[in-house]
């Protein structure tokens, strides 16, 4: 069953590759959506896909790249948007 995720994402996770590595992780896991930085120094995705992969992705939100230090992972549900690909928005 398809899902849709919306996840914030905070700590030290801007200037630290976290976004190339989350759209990375997500095509891994066959996921749909994008990521962006927040002004606020917070990083936030939606992400679609199979309930399995959208855990498996967050899983990996909590750990992210090797230079993050993520302090706190939110993730709420949401309808389906229909995303095609996994992009990075300014």
């Amino acid at each position: 069953m398809h899902k849709h995720f919306n996840i914030t994402i905070s700590g030290k996770v801007q200037g630290v590759w976290y976004r190339a590595s989350a759209q990375q992780a997500a095509q891994r896991f066959g996921l749909v959506g994008f990521v962006k930085n927040l002004p606020n120094g917070n990083v936030y995705c939606e992400a679609e896909g199979q309930e399995s992969a959208l855990q498996d992705f967050v899983k990996w939100c909590y750990c992210g790249p090797e230079l993050a230090k993520v302090a706190e992972v939110k993730i709420t549900e949401a309808p389906v948007q229909g995303f095609i690909g996994f992009e990075i928005r300014k």
